[in-house]
């Protein structure tokens, strides 16, 4: 099912692009509600308005998208005077992680600010088929903090939390499965509404190796880039087997060592990688697949991780293979379909965009898609209220209590974000 309150044949869009001097951090250019970011170490696009969007709900949801988007770029004129990744029409999107009735989006923004290799530039687009007025860029505006903070358990507290995992551990052994990623929710309640540049600045300040995203209600910092399409040049980088930092350097670098050692993460990960590899396959016509994960360490915790390359064997758009990817073994588990299905049958939440695809793309169908972890949902009528997310891979090695305590580091992000 879909909703198109704007359909490509009614519409003729006109995208203006031009360079400018550096306007500054491009999180300062942000209005206060509904900002679209995708940003790290300070490169990518800032954006705000709607000019155009498209809802979708269902399987059918990732080409329904990008049908609804090559229908509004096919006959687009562009000016585009900076010629990189992002430049021109993009739309930003976020998805659902499940084929359920909760809608996904691809959102048009009316004006994007770039910054990539030392240039900078400002998109404006028009569906009036005129070309865009000369773009105005906002004077910067203070942030306001979120106030007072309070924390309470989702649908399922800590104790519930590790008899559901523990559960999972015997059907995993029982050979049901062989992994199954499990989340949990946590309950922010702010005195005010978020002004959302607040926690995203944050974000963007503590995670300079992650993605800072904004979509459409979601935000946050992911380490995992699903897919990345750039002129002919495939990337994702999987992320499966974490460990928690203590902040002693010393005692960190052993803990690394051991999560390279662990036969229970490198299981948990092999498996991650292998569904992403097999993925991307048929849009890939060579792939190099590093034979050993390294460590990522970020300021919570420690992932293994891999970065897989390739080659596009066509021109298929980075939303059509983030869609074939979605989910992968990091995010769903392993076998697939049958690790979905029990994750209906007792996680006990709706994960909504949690862990699903979340990014952009460019009117030649490059693009950047993390999956939306580390992140929190801003409850769309009330914005003091915030549901933040954390999930853990169970194999059959899994302790209840250990993977409560990674849940717990994976929720520091969002949780430091909102209240320092």
């Amino acid at each position: 099912m879909t909703t198109a309150p704007l359909k490509a044949a009614e519409t003729a869009l006109v995208a203006r692009t031009v360079e400018i001097p550096d306007p500054g951090p491009l999180l300062s250019l942000l209005p206060s509600e509904a900002p679209l970011v995708w940003l790290r170490r300070g490169e990518g696009l800032a954006a705000w308005g709607e000019a155009a969007r498209f809802d979708t709900t269902g399987p059918g949801r990732f080409t329904e998208a990008e049908q609804w988007w090559r229908g509004l770029v096919r006959t687009a004129v562009i000016r585009d005077e900076v010629q990189l990744p992002g430049s021109g029409p993009v739309a930003f999107g976020s998805f659902t992680f499940d084929d359920g009735p909760t809608s996904s989006s691809l959102v048009l923004p009316e004006t994007v600010v770039g910054h990539r290799e030392g240039r900078w530039w400002v998109t404006t687009v028009s569906l009036n088929g005129h070309l865009p007025p000369w773009p105005n860029l906002p004077l910067a505006k203070p942030t306001r903090r979120p106030g007072p903070v309070t924390f309470t358990d989702g649908t399922l507290g800590s104790a519930a939390w590790e008899r559901i995992v523990a559960g999972a551990v015997d059907r995993i052994n029982a050979g049901e499965l062989e992994k199954v990623v499990l989340a949990r929710e946590l309950i922010a309640e702010c005195s005010r509404p978020v002004d959302l540049r607040w926690p995203l600045r944050r974000l963007s300040d503590r995670y300079p190796r992650c993605w800072t995203f904004s979509v459409d209600g979601i935000l946050g910092a992911t380490p995992e880039l699903l897919v990345r399409r750039e002129r002919g040049l495939v990337t994702s980088r999987v992320l499966a087997g974490t460990i928690r930092r203590t902040r002693d350097d010393v005692h960190d670098l052993a803990l690394a060592a051991s999560l390279a050692r662990s036969s229970k993460d490198l299981e948990e990960h092999e498996f991650a990688v292998r569904s992403v590899a097999d993925a991307l396959a048929p849009f890939c016509s060579s792939m190099n697949i590093p034979e050993t994960p390294f460590v990522l360490h970020l300021p919570n915790v420690m992932h293994l991780a891999t970065d897989i390359a390739g080659v596009a064997s066509d021109q298929s758009s980075a939303l059509l293979m983030a869609g074939a990817l979605h989910p992968s073994a990091a995010v769903g588990g392993t076998p697939t379909d049958r690790a979905r299905t029990v994750i209906r049958e007792i996680e006990g939440l709706d994960r909504g965009r949690y862990a699903a695809p979340v990014g952009w793309i460019d009117s030649s169908g490059d693009g950047e898609w993390g999956i939306a972890l580390r992140c929190a949902h801003v409850d769309p009528i009330d914005r003091t209220r915030l549901r933040l997310f954390a999930g853990c891979g169970i194999v059959a090695g899994s302790d209840p209590t250990a993977e409560l305590a990674e849940s717990v580091a994976k929720l520091v992000p969002m949780r430091d974000a909102l209240t320092t």
